[in-house]
């Protein structure tokens, strides 16, 4: 017999038994949209923490040892001296080292009484850490530039005055661009003044942290290993943190957090596999007889088997091009209300995450029909016949 009759005959059952095969197509359409929205949400919020912290993937950050002194002599066991400070420069070039000064201070902005954190940093390092949204780079000692969070929280424009304690005051010449978690610095919930008007005002006799930018990410083992032998070859004077490393243990953690839910979506696209493999047994069961005249007629065992999975071969079809669908709604949905951004959405390893879910569903619904086929087509025609 020609196969296109058995996949008429399929067709046929399906459309007699519509509200079953409803409920079916229904199981996969929950199935797909699942595994594909949460693998969506995975990838955005693998993405989103790649993007925010990617900026410091290149850095190292090396800071005063708990307890330790300075190499140099410096008498501050929490603060890298100038000496130190030359010998991590000399020990890493050509590579940058920008050194930062970090502290918090009560501030006064308008009537308003804040804290807020306080970095200070050369004129000339502050365009290679930092972005400017508005206004312009340090402009003189008695100028400061303000994070994006501090300046909307606190409604600071260009050109406000903000009072810090006692020191003084600053007016504000730029509102950086926002930076996200970092690190090294996070300037989005501070203030970036000069090193020369911090030096003046906290009187520090040394460097909070210093930051080495390497041009080569594959020297950064290596750059990391000269900072530690040249100051802490008789004691430990400051700490090194390679920052790429912590960004891949990120990254690793929030990928099997990724695969994670995406798991959980499949889990319940399996459950719609038992669905069908439940109503492919309950037709099998309804249809003996009519199986039973197809094979004392010359219908063969696999054409029966076929007759079978092309029933589950279009109830996962429907389902999981349904489901494929609904789930660029439901991605967007998840991603607006998890992360706040469909930015995420339509970039190609999110939206692989739909042929996948399409894939699984067509694929689960074939394997839940193979053992109702197998057993259509091992049935005794003569039994068959005799069912009642």
């Amino acid at each position: 017999m020609k196969s296109g009759m058995f996949f008429d005959f399929a067709r046929r059952n399906i459309r007699l038994h519509w509200l079953r095969s409803l409920l079916a197509v229904l199981g996969i359409i929950i199935g797909v949209v699942t595994i594909v929205s949460m693998g969506i949400l995975g990838n955005g919020l693998v993405l989103a923490i790649s993007d925010s912290l990617s900026s410091v993937g290149d850095s190292i950050i090396v800071s005063p040892h708990a307890g330790g002194m300075g190499f140099g002599g410096g008498n501050a066991p929490d603060l890298i001296s100038e000496r130190d400070f030359e010998q991590i420069r000399r020990a890493v070039a050509p590579h940058i080292t920008i050194p930062v000064y970090s502290g918090s201070s009560r501030m006064k902005i308008g009537s308003e009484d804040v804290v807020g954190v306080v970095y200070g940093l050369k004129p000339d390092d502050i365009p290679i850490l930092l972005e400017i949204e508005e206004g312009t780079y340090l402009r003189g000692s008695s100028s400061a530039m303000v994070g994006a969070q501090f300046a909307e929280q606190n409604d600071i424009r260009v050109g406000s005055r903000i009072s810090v304690g006692d020191k003084g005051s600053l007016r504000v010449v730029g509102i950086l661009k926002e930076r996200g978690m970092g690190f090294d610095i996070n300037p989005d919930f501070g203030i970036v003044v000069e090193d020369r008007w911090f030096e003046n005002a906290y009187n520090k006799a040394g460097y909070d942290l210093v930051i080495v930018k390497v041009k080569d990410l594959n020297q950064i083992e290596e750059v990391k290993n000269e900072i530690d032998r040249q100051l802490n070859r008789r004691e430990t004077v400051v700490d090194v943190i390679d920052t790429k490393a912590i960004l891949e243990t990120i990254l690793t953690a929030f990928n099997q957090i990724s695969t994670f839910t995406t798991v959980i979506g499949g889990i319940s696209l399996i459950v719609a596999g038992v669905s069908i493999l439940n109503i492919m047994l309950m037709s099998v069961t309804e249809r003996i007889k009519e199986i039973g005249v197809l094979r004392s007629i010359g219908t063969q065992r696999g054409e029966v088997r076929r007759m079978f999975l092309y029933e589950a071969l279009i109830l996962g079809i429907i389902g999981s091009g349904i489901g494929g669908v609904l789930s660029i709604i439901g991605g967007y949905a998840v991603s607006l209300v998890m992360l706040q951004t469909t930015e995420y959405l339509f970039v190609p390893s999110s939206l692989i995450y739909i042929v996948y879910g399409v894939a699984f569903g067509v694929g689960t619904s074939l394997v839940s029909g193979f053992y109702p086929a197998w057993k259509a087509s091992n049935l005794n025609p003569i039994e068959a016949l005799r069912h009642e």
